[in-house]
């Protein structure tokens, strides 16, 4: 039991913080609740008055038949509001905890994401944060509220009539037993559904696909069987589901006329039964009104209470998520003076520590070096990167950035001692001097011009009506301008090592000559690391280190 809390610790933690950060709103949707409970009981005891005075020869009373109506409409006007206070609170619980996953996010080793794939990541953030949604408004704040409107009415029958309620008390948890069952049941035929639905969906995309294949090999037949096995499964499921409801609505309302002809029965039957359920025209009318809206709450917790178990597998993947070490940040160490730019020393390093990529690897790069790394795909060019950039931490060996540990060196200050340029350049959402700046406020107007007056795109941007706030769409800029855009942000903070990471492949040969040309600019007065075999080819004088 203790491991289960301290695994569900942090999400608990996180719906702690919403709720304090809201006791107002927390309040109101408690007074909501009871004040929709107690207004949906009053309207048949309103409507028993209204019986009685007709059947006393009194007339029908305007001022009940309004009180009636009112009552109506103040409970239906409750109930919505109870319902938006649900939703609208249950969004802010779903807010904090996904500010609490991305907190999160930028807090994880890098070997995460090369062992989680991203789809799995982004269910985490999408649909099991959704789970803590369903969970608040459709689980347990929902079962609360059918709680307490089954003991309201129950308690009113119990006044009204002891003897149908000693009766409702013994049947409502068969009733809520046999409702678990056939909830159950449909669950089990609304997955194999959506399962069906599932494979149809990858089956018609796949023959699509692989369409020549399929006539070359004469498997028509073949796929035409399959596909009709999967319309099949799916329509069998549904008729289960729709099988499983039509038979549950059917027995309630058997068992709401069985339990009402009881009632009536039982209170004609003869004077030893009269102190149990004798009644008045009024009281039977409410009461049969009240054995109505009995079977809602317990179909509804019934339903919440499914929600509540499908919820806590979300739960449970956040929890994982959120209880992943962070990753460890060495103690920041004082940079040696006049250290070389880079010292790979006796490097091992692999993804899967077991299956090294590379292998005592050692080399050193002066200050102001343009230094090549050769090799093919596989063996590890990229890799030196992600372990310069601090992503990731050697299995053996020593790596020292100008004489620190790269994963020592603060964020903040991280754009300042390196800047990388990538093959694909990466836009995020804002105008192109968010696109450059990366929203970092420190850095001017003047830098952004400065840095695109090097990579050769100041023309371009000013020739834009809205120069620097020009939102960034994809057709702004061709592929080669992209890469002219990349260099800009990866100088624009005066780095002291840039990393290009085969940026002039797949351009035509003017382009290239363009980036060649920045590049050059970009390069002066810099270290230089750079994977390109079309550059090392067209720069012959530069050092080249070979990786096997």
């Amino acid at each position: 039991m203790q491991n289960k809390q301290s695994t569900y610790a942090p999400v608990i933690a996180s719906v702690k913080t919403s709720l304090k950060t809201h006791p107002g709103a927390v309040l109101l949707l408690v007074a909501l609740i009871v004040a929709s409970v107690v207004t949906s009981l009053l309207p048949p005891l309103v409507l028993k008055r209204v019986i009685n005075e007709l059947t006393a020869g009194k007339g029908i009373s305007f001022r009940l038949s309004a009180g009636y109506l009112l009552l109506v409409i103040v409970s239906d006007l409750f109930e919505t509001a109870q319902n938006s206070a649900i939703t609208i609170f249950g969004q802010k619980i779903t807010h904090g905890i996904r500010s609490v996953l991305c907190a999160k996010l930028d807090r994880l080793p890098a070997d995460y994401f090369t062992k989680h794939p991203a789809g799995q990541i982004t269910s985490v953030f999408v649909n099991d944060a959704d789970t803590i949604d369903t969970l608040y408004s459709d689980g347990i704040v929902g079962m609360l509220a059918d709680s307490f409107k089954l003991i309201g009415i129950l308690g009113i029958i119990f006044t009204e009539c002891p003897g149908l309620a000693i009766l409702l008390v013994i049947l409502t948890p068969f009733l809520f037993l046999l409702t678990r069952h056939f909830q159950r049941a449909t669950l089990v035929a609304q997955r194999d559904n959506r399962q069906a639905i599932g494979r149809v969906s990858n089956h018609v995309p796949e023959t699509i696909r692989n369409i020549r294949m399929i006539h070359v090999l004469g498997k028509e037949k073949y796929m035409e069987s399959r596909y009709d096995a999967y319309i099949s499964d799916s329509y069998n499921a549904v008729n289960r589901s729709n099988f499983y409801d039509g038979i549950y609505s059917s027995i309630i309302q058997i068992v709401q006329a069985a339990v009402v002809a009881v009632m009536m029965v039982a209170a004609v039957s003869g004077l030893e039964l009269q102190g149990l359920f004798g009644l008045s025209v009024g009281s039977a009318v409410a009461v049969i009104s009240y054995v109505g809206k009995l079977f809602a709450p317990i179909e509804n917790i019934g339903m919440e209470l499914q929600n509540i178990q499908t919820a806590i597998a979300g739960i449970r993947h956040i929890s994982d998520f959120l209880n992943v070490p962070d990753r460890v940040v060495p103690e920041a160490e004082k940079p040696e003076e006049n250290a070389p730019a880079v010292v790979f020393d006796q490097v091992t390093f692999g993804y899967d520590p077991s299956l090294p990529i590379l292998k005592q690897l050692s080399f050193t790069i002066a200050p102001g070096e343009h230094v090549f790394i050769l090799g093919r795909s596989g063996a590890g060019k990229s890799t030196i990167f992600k372990l310069l950039l601090g992503l990731y931490q050697p299995q053996g060996g020593a790596i020292r950035l100008f004489g620190e540990n790269p994963q020592a060196i603060p964020d903040a200050a991280k754009r300042r001692v390196y800047g990388c340029v990538e093959q694909d350049f990466q836009a995020i959402q804002g105008n192109l001097r968010d696109q450059i700046a990366l929203f970092d406020p420190a850095i001017t107007d003047e830098e952004i011009w400065a840095a695109l007056r090097l990579s050769r795109l100041e023309a371009v941007v000013r020739a834009l009506p809205e120069q620097l706030d020009t939102p960034m769409s994809s057709g702004l800029f061709s592929r080669g301008q992209l890469q002219l855009l990349s260099i800009a942000r990866a100088v624009v903070t005066s780095p002291r090592l840039l990393l290009l990471d085969e940026i002039t492949a797949n351009l035509d040969s003017e382009t290239e000559q363009n980036i060649l040309e920045a590049l050059e600019a970009a390069a002066e007065g810099r270290t230089v690391l750079s994977i390109s075999h079309r550059l090392s080819a067209v720069m012959n004088d530069k050092r080249k280190i070979h990786l096997n």
